[in-house]
Formats: C-alpha cells, sequence, structure tokens
C-alpha cells in the first residue's frame, strides 16, 4: 500500500540544531516503571518505537544526583560513569533503525524525598517536601546553585558520552527544580535568583546555556517547559508568565517540547480530555520562536497531526501514550496502514505501572513492557507450529485479542460468541460516561480480524459443553484447542475485599450490580452506590445515576473515592466531577445491614454507625468467573481425548477477573504459548544483578 499524499508533511526532516531527525514522529520522555533497575527491558521498549518511525525516542526523567532521587519508583539514573553503560543499552537500539535518542535530565528539587540516599531535599527557598513523607527540604545558597549548576553539565556530558543526540533541560509538570525557581509560590528568594520574573529565569537560563557549551557540537538542546500550571495568578499560565518565559529564552535551545502542568493534567485520560486537547495553551510558542515545536495531545488521528503542523501549531508530533499503544504508528501511515493502527484509549494503565514500579503495559498493546523479558514484538509473532484447529468461545477483550493473535500465527480459528455483538465487557462499558473511547479495544480487533481468512466468527452462538465435544470432531469445524473466554458477572451478594460474607438484609431492597445499570436496568428513588472494587467502575456509575436525576450517595471503605485510580492519574479528577454533580460521597465507611427503605453504614475506623435512606442499592464489589464451561469440560477426559482435544484452557475474566488490559494480555499470552516448547520455572527473563 502507499502512503496517502496528505500526510507526505509528517515525513518530511526536521532539523534540530546539529542533527536531523528525519521525520516529524517525537517520542517524547516518558516512564515506565523499568527504568535503572532494567536496562535491558527498557533498551528493548525503546528499540522497537525506532524500529517503527518515531524519528526521536526519548528517555524517561533521569536524576542527575543523589539529591533528588525518589526511590522506589524506577526511573533513570546519571550520577556517575558506572550510570553510562546501561542508558549506553537504549542509544545503540535506537540508533540502530536511524532514531535519535534524547535524554531527559531530571533534578526533582523538594519532590524528591531522597529517602534512599537520605541526603536532605533542596529547594530555592526552606518548605516541606511534595510527598506526605515528614521531610523538609533546605534552601538553596550560592554554592548550591553552582553546584548544581556543576551536576547539570556533568550530567549532559555524560550523556553526550552514552550516545544521545538530545540533552533536556527540563522545567516541565511540577516535580523539576527549574520549575520550582520558576514559580512565584515556591522560589522566595530575594536575591538575583528571586524576585522579578527575569531573576526566577536565571537559572533556567544558566542552564540552557551551559548545556550547549558543553554539547551543543554535536547535540542538539532541548528545553521542555510546562506553558499553564493552573494554579491561578500564582502560578505560571499560558497568558502571562508561560508566554513571558518562551519570550525570554526563544532562540536558546535548539527545540521546544511544550506541555502543561500538573502530569494529571498533561496525562489526562480520555475520560476527561480529548484527542489535541493542549492546543489552546501551546498555540502561542510557534509565533514566539524560530525552532522546532514539539507538542503532546494524545494523538492518534494522522488528520489531526497534519493539521496540527499545517495550522502552526508545532512542528513535530509528540506523543507518549500513543507510542506505546502502537510503536509502529508512523509506520503503518507511512505506508498506508491506517487502519491497522491501534489507537491508544487514553485508560492510563501505562501510568499505572510507572505509579507502582512494574514494567510498563498497556490496554491496546499486550506486547509493551514484554519486548526484551519475554521476546515479543507488536508485529511480528511466531508462526503456527501444526494445522490444528483452534475454538475460542467468547468474543470479549481477552477472546478477540486470542483469536486474533492465533490467526496471525496462521492457525485456523473459530471464535464462537454467544451474543450479537463482540466485546463482551467493552460494548457495556465504552456506554458509560466518558468511557466511549474504549470501545478502541473491541474496534481495532474486530476490524483486524475481518482481514484474516484464518478466522471465522460465529456471533448469536452460545455453544455448550455437548456442542464443544460434538463439532471438534466433524470435518468442517473440527479442531484440537479450546480457548475459554466467557468473562465474569458482577456478584449481587456484597462480597469483596472487605465482606466475605453475604451483606445481611439484601432482601428487603432493590439490590443492583454493574451488569443491572449497564443493561439498563430501572433504578427506583435515592441510590447507594457501594464501592469495594476502588477503580473507575463506582465512580461512574454514580456519576450516570446522578447525571439521570437521582439522588446519589457513594459509599466507600478506602479513604478515597475510587482510590486505585490515583495510579491512573484520576483520582481527583473523578472526585471533583462527583463533587460537582453533587453526588454525596462517604469514605471510610462501610455498608453493614440493609434494611426496608434503608442502609446501615459504619466508620471503618471507629466502628461507629449511622443510618441512611435508600431505595434502590447498587452493589460493586467483585465478580463471578464464567468459568462453569470449563469446570464442566474438566470433568470430562475421556470424551475430549475421544474428540481428539489435546488441550483446554481458560482465560480472561473468566479465569480470573481483572481489568480489560489483563483480559488482553491474558488472551495474547495464551495465542503466543499454543503448541509452545514447555518453559522454565520462571516464564521470563529476569534482569539480575551480578554480584
Amino acid at each position: 500500500m502507499k502512503r496517502d499524499p496528505r500526510f507526505d508533511i509528517l515525513f518530511e526532516p526536521v532539523k534540530i540544531g546539529p542533527v536531523t531527525a528525519r521525520n516529524r514522529f517525537y517520542q517524547v520522555p516518558h516512564c515506565n516503571g523499568m527504568g535503572y533497575v532494567q536496562p535491558n527491558s527498557l533498551a528493548a521498549m525503546r528499540e522497537v518505537k525506532a524500529e517503527g518511525g518515531w524519528s526521536v525516542v526519548c528517555t524517561e526523567e533521569v536524576w542527575i544526583h543523589p539529591t533528588a532521587e525518589i526511590v522506589p519508583h524506577a526511573e533513570g539514573i546519571l550520577w556517575d560513569d558506572g550510570d553510562i553503560p546501561a542508558l549506553e543499552k537504549m542509544t545503540e537500539a535506537v540508533h540502530k533503525h536511524g532514531s535519535l535518542a534524547g535524554i531527559e535530565l531530571q533534578h526533582g528539587g523538594y519532590c524528591s524525598s531522597n529517602n534512599y540516599s537520605r541526603i536532605p531535599p533542596i529547594a530555592p527557598s526552606a518548605l516541606s517536601v511534595s510527598s506526605y513523607d515528614p521531610v523538609q527540604a533546605r534552601a538553596m545558597d550560592k554554592t548550591d546553585i553552582i553546584n548544581f549548576r556543576k551536576w547539570h553539565r556533568k550530567a549532559a556530558l555524560r550523556a553526550k558520552q552514552a550516545g544521545f543526540d538530545l540533552i533536556y533541560v527540563y522545567a516541565a509538570h511540577s516535580g523539576t527544580l527549574l520549575t520550582h525557581f520558576l514559580s512565584r509560590r515556591i522560589n522566595k528568594r530575594t536575591d538575583e535568583y528571586g524576585g522579578s520574573l527575569e531573576n526566577r529565569v536565571r537559572l533556567f537560563r544558566e542552564l540552557i546555556e551551559e548545556t550547549k557549551d558543553a554539547v551543543g557540537d554535536s547535540c542538539a538542546v532541548a528545553v521542555r517547559f510546562a506553558v499553564e500550571e493552573f494554579l491561578g495568578p500564582m502560578g505560571i499560565t499560558s497568558e502571562n508568565e508561560g508566554r513571558e518565559i518562551v519570550e525570554m529564552l526563544a532562540e536558546l535551545p535548539d527545540l521546544w517540547d511544550v506541555n502543561i502542568s500538573k502530569w494529571s493534567i498533561d496525562s489526562a485520560s480520555s475520560r476527561f480530555e480529548a484527542e489535541g486537547y493542549q492546543e489552546s495553551y501551546i498555540s502561542f510558542v510557534k509565533s514566539l520562536t524560530s525552532k522546532p515545536v514539539v507538542g503532546v495531545g494524545r494523538f492518534t488521528s494522522p488528520d489531526t497531526m497534519v493539521s496540527q503542523i499545517k495550522r502552526g501549531v508545532m512542528d513535530m508530533i509528540g506523543a507518549a501514550r500513543p507510542s506505546i499503544a502502537d510503536p509502529f504508528l508512523p509506520k503503518k501511515i507511512e505506508e498506508g496502514r491506517m487502519d491497522e493502527i491501534r489507537e491508544c484509549i487514553g485508560c492510563n494503565i501505562c501510568v499505572m505501572s510507572d505509579q507502582i514500579s512494574v514494567p510498563i503495559r498497556c490496554t491496546q498493546n499486550p506486547t509493551m513492557g514484554e519486548e526484551w523479558r519475554r521476546g515479543w514484538h507488536p508485529e511480528r509473532i511466531e508462526p503456527r507450529k501444526s494445522d490444528d484447529g483452534v475454538l475460542v468461545v467468547g468474543g470479549g477483550p481477552a477472546g478477540l485479542e486470542c483469536a486474533l493473535a492465533l490467526g496471525q500465527r496462521g492457525y485456523r480459528v473459530m471464535l464462537a460468541e454467544a451474543t450479537s455483538e463482540l466485546g463482551g465487557r467493552v460494548n457495556s462499558e465504552s456506554h458509560l460516561p466518558g468511557l466511549a473511547e474504549w470501545a478502541r479495544v473491541r474496534d481495532y480487533r474486530v476490524q483486524m480480524l475481518e482481514g484474516l481468512s484464518e478466522v471465522t466468527v460465529y456471533c448469536e452462538n452460545p455453544i455448550s459443553s455437548e456442542e464443544i465435544i460434538e463439532f471438534s470432531a466433524k470435518d468442517q469445524f473440527n479442531y484440537s484447542h479450546v480457548l475459554l473466554a466467557t468473562g465474569a458477572t458482577w456478584r449481587n451478594d456484597g462480597i469483596g475485599k472487605n465482606h466475605r460474607e453475604p451483606i445481611p438484609g439484601l432482601e428487603n431492597i432493590p439490590v443492583f450490580t454493574p451488569d443491572d445499570i449497564m443493561d439498563g436496568a430501572s433504578v427506583q428513588g435515592r441510590v447507594v452506590v457501594y464501592d469495594d472494587d476502588h477503580y473507575y467502575l463506582g465512580g461512574v456509575i454514580a456519576e450516570k445515576l446522578r447525571s439521570v436525576g437521582h439522588e446519589v450517595l457513594l459509599v466507600t471503605p478506602a479513604p478515597q473515592i475510587s482510590i486505585w485510580t490515583q495510579y491512573t492519574l484520576e483520582q481527583e479528577q473523578i472526585q471533583k466531577k462527583l463533587m460537582e454533580l453533587r453526588v454525596e460521597l462517604s469514605t471510610q465507611t462501610e455498608l453493614v445491614t440493609v434494611n426496608d427503605g434503608m442502609v446501615e453504614l459504619s466508620c471503618v475506623v471507629t466502628e461507629s454507625r449511622t443510618e441512611t435512606a435508600c431505595d434502590s442499592l447498587v452493589l460493586v464489589t467483585e465478580r463471578f468467573p464464567n468459568d462453569e464451561l470449563f469446570c464442566f469440560l474438566q470433568e470430562q477426559p475421556e470424551k475430549i481425548s475421544k474428540a481428539g482435544i489435546k488441550t483446554i484452557r481458560c482465560i480472561g475474566d473468566c479465569h480470573a477477573p481483572a481489568t480489560i488490559a489483563a483480559a488482553v494480555y491474558s488472551g495474547h499470552l495464551a495465542a503466543r504459548e499454543l503448541e509452545a516448547e514447555p518453559q522454565e520455572e520462571v516464564p521470563f527473563l529476569r534482569e539480575r544483578v551480578k554480584i
């Protein structure tokens, strides 16, 4: 296929100081949960991006000195020469495919508690650290500032030695020392580094100039700057100080990478922001500088990308999450394969990985983070080992991904779905407020399956265990492997994390589950939503019910509403939305018993009890795996053997209910492992410390 000429502009080279990017696709710095702890995994992940057509591939933030670390988070480290080899792995991997490697040098200032180094944090002025740690940062004196400049220069020289082509001076988000110097809220100095904007910008200017002096002969010097902090007059705004700072420094760096702050806004989920949402804040930058400008906005549409370039919003299309969902997005546009783009759904599961320091993962791309440790590639897969046929039962996320990967391996696959539509839980959940883009999980796979002659799809086919055994022996259907992806069903008895027995009195009141709500059940009167799941669904259902006029009380035993979404950067926005809708919120509260028109609640700390009116109760606790079919077949070994079925495997939510990302991964794993050689005790490579 040929590239659509409309997109030619995306593949023009861009000169960035002394280096040139081969196209306009720029993978901006993003965290990944691997960092200095897993350099082989990190290098392999970045290499796939370069192979996929991203002309610039950057690191995550890389700590430049022990006075700023956030262990146990796994970011990059460049404290001394001993850290160079690990980073060289990445630059070598990226250079293999003709891409430029960028490094984001970082000092976190008062946002670094330094629990590992035990060195008191530093800041422009004395103040408490940004976390809940009982630690305060000390005010930097002139010697500290001189030392910081030396640390940054040394880190830049080490980065050059490691093979990086672009070196960042980082003043974005809210967790960088440079941002703290720029801020009137934080910087209370009275010397030449505080007070006026010109003084507060001084250190920023010095670092750019000194970095260019150190490495600018062969490396481009990029600036990452947040033009809007959403803090009102005391913060940097795109209309005032953000604009003035760009004007002051306009021609100093070789490239401007501009965004908004804080991280939860810069990486807002699709539930709260649409593609290209940062344009209104950053669009002024190009009018102030002749240097290339990079911006982000969860771009997945080639038409939107072209529009951004032609309208002068930016010169290069920056991406973190879209490059995770589809590392080959640029190549697919270049080769005219836009229909094959695996579009980011904006769920921020990738962010969660960094928050809990595990290898990065993605709902749309199950190979993300598995490039080195399992040898997975997003565009290549091991061919089939035999001519055996495969039956996949269930067309939800796990079943769709499994059938697709098996079809790509060349297996003959029959996918049986009980309902009239493929998609499973995605169909229902994508109709909830803010979750429409999650339908891409279904749409991408359905579209890809349509191009695979090896896969036959049968909807409205609630296949039974007897039929599985019977059909396997028939010539037109015969298969040797059965993969069951029959999903899960929400419980209606209240059993969950905090209740291991049914909640008493549920027979006294109309009780609903998330499945009921998504199926359009008629809910009456004042609704109590009891959320013991703690991810997005409890909050979304409360929002849905409130938006149609119900009085809603959301109760959770956790100290925060939808507490797990703090890992996806959504918790504050979810709570704000619910409060704006006037949903009543009750945290650290247990649902104890149910009476006629009333529920009894208990404080999880004091055990004090209260009663509140309730006409309808929605229980968001946990799910039953729909594994009845699997269990029945497991009990029929003789019939299974006689029918010629070699393997039966349960995948996705019917194996272990979890996230959509986990279901997709489970389906992909099963497809990869079909007829594979037996593995060692640990089924993936591990990064080991050499002793």
